[in-house]
C-alpha cells in the first residue's frame, strides 16, 4: 500500500531556533522575496517584521496585507484559531510559514499541524532551525533546548557565518556531527538562502525541467567567477543536478532511495512516472530529511517521463550520482 500526501494541502514550514538566530530576518526575506507565491507568515507580533511601507496595502484584524499577495498575521491568542482564519481568507495562501518563539519547543508546534481538523487542508512541509554561528555555545544553561530545536528540524541554517572564522564554523560542524547523524546544514549570511530550498510547493514547469536545471540566477544566487572559498559568497555555494528517465519508478523503492542521498543534498523536487499510478504525474518534494509524495493531475498529452532536480552543497552530487540513486527505483 502506497501512502501519498495530499496534493491540495497547503505546505507549512516552521522556523525554529534560539533567540537572535535570525528568524525574523529570514521571514522578511520570504515576505518580500521574488517567489510568486501567496505566502502567509504567522508571527507573535508582525510589528517586528521590517516590511517596506510601500509594499503594505492594508492592516486589518492583526493581518498585514502586502502588494505581492503575501500576508503577515499576528498570533494573538490561539494558534489553531489563527490558522483557521488564514485558511478562510478569500485568497487562500499557497504556503504558510510560522515563526516559533526563540524559547519554544518545536515538537509541540509540530503536533498542532497534525490536528484532525486540518486533515487534507495543510501539511507540515519542513522544520527549519536557525543557529547563530557566533552565539551557538553561549548561554550554556539553554543548550538542551538548542539541541532539541536542532533535533526536531529537517534542516539547520547556520547563520551569521561572516561573524566568525572558518575554524569556528568547523567546530560547529564537528559539534553537530558528534550528536546528530545525517543532519542537513546550510551556511548563511544575514539569513540569505535560496528560497527554492526553503519553500517546497507542488507547482513545476515541466517544460523547463526537461532540459535545464536551476542556475544561480533562478536560485537567487550571485553570479561571477569565484576564486577561493574565502572569497566566495556563501550564497553561491550550491550545486544542482537533474535526473530524467522514461522508465516507471516504484514509489516504495523511491522513498528508500531518497534516504540514501548525502546529508549535504538539501532539496529535491520534480515529477515522477510511477508504476503504481502510471496515468498520473506524481510530485516528489524533499526538504532536508522530510519527504512528501503526492499524486498530481493526469499526464494528458505531456510526455510521461520522470524529471527530478536536486540542490545541494558544491560537489555534493552530480547528474550521474543522482541517476545512480534513482535507477534503483526502476521496475524490472
Amino acid at each position: 500500500m502506497i501512502e501519498l500526501g495530499s496534493k491540495s494541502a497547503i505546505p507549512v514550514t516552521i522556523l525554529t531556533g534560539f533567540l537572535g538566530a535570525g528568524k525574523t530576518t529570514l521571514l522578511n526575506r520570504i515576505l518580500t522575496g521574488n517567489h510568486g507565491l501567496r505566502v502567509a507568515v504567522l508571527v507573535n507580533d508582525f510589528g517586528s517584521v521590517n516590511v517596506d511601507a510601500e509594499l503594505i496595502v492594508g492592516i486589518e484584524d492583526d493581518v498585514m496585507s502586502l502588494a505581492n499577495g503575501c500576508v503577515c498575521c499576528s498570533i494573538r491568542d490561539d494558534l489553531i484559531e489563527t490558522i483557521e482564519q488564514i485558511l478562510e481568507r478569500p485568497e487562500k495562501p499557497e504556503y504558510v510559514v510560522l515563526e516559533a518563539s526563540g524559547v519554544s519547543d518545536p515538537a509541540s508546534l509540530a503536533m498542532t499541524f497534525t490536528d484532525a481538523r486540518f486533515h487534507d487542508l495543510i501539511r507540515l512541509d519542513s522544520i527549519m532551525c536557525l543557529v547563530d554561528a557566533e552565539q551557538i555555545f553561549a548561554v550554556p544553561e539553554q543548550m538542551e533546548l538548542k539541541l532539541r530545536q536542532i533535533a526536531f528540524s529537517d534542516m539547520v541554517l547556520l547563520n551569521k557565518v561572516d561573524l566568525v572564522d572558518r575554524e569556528t564554523v568547523q567546530r560547529v560542524h564537528d559539534w553537530l556531527g558528534s550528536r546528530f547523524k545525517r543532519y542537513r546544514l546550510v551556511e548563511a549570511v544575514n539569513a540569505e538562502v535560496p528560497l527554492d530550498i526553503l519553500l517546497s510547493v507542488g507547482r513545476f514547469a515541466a517544460e523547463q525541467l526537461e532540459t535545464t536545471v536551476p542556475g544561480q540566477e533562478e536560485l537567487g544566487l550571485n553570479g561571477g567567477d569565484y576564486g577561493s572559498t574565502q572569497d566566495r559568497p556563501h550564497t553561491a555555494e550550491f550545486s544542482t543536478a537533474l535526473f530524467e528517465s522514461d522508465q516507471p519508478v516504484r514509489l516504495n523503492d523511491l522513498k528508500q532511495a531518497i534516504k540514501k542521498l548525502p546529508g549535504n543534498v538539501y532539496r529535491v523536487k520534480g515529477f515522477v512516472l510511477s508504476e503504481e499510478f502510471p496515468e498520473h504525474r506524481v510530485i516528489v518534494q524533499v526538504v532536508g530529511k522530510r519527504l512528501n509524495v503526492s499524486r498530481d493531475a493526469p499526464w494528458g498529452n505531456e510526455e510521461r517521463r520522470t524529471r527530478v532536480v536536486a540542490i545541494g552543497a558544491p560537489g555534493s552530487l552530480s547528474s550521474e550520482s543522482l541517476a545512480d540513486v534513482f535507477l534503483e527505483t526502476h521496475g524490472t
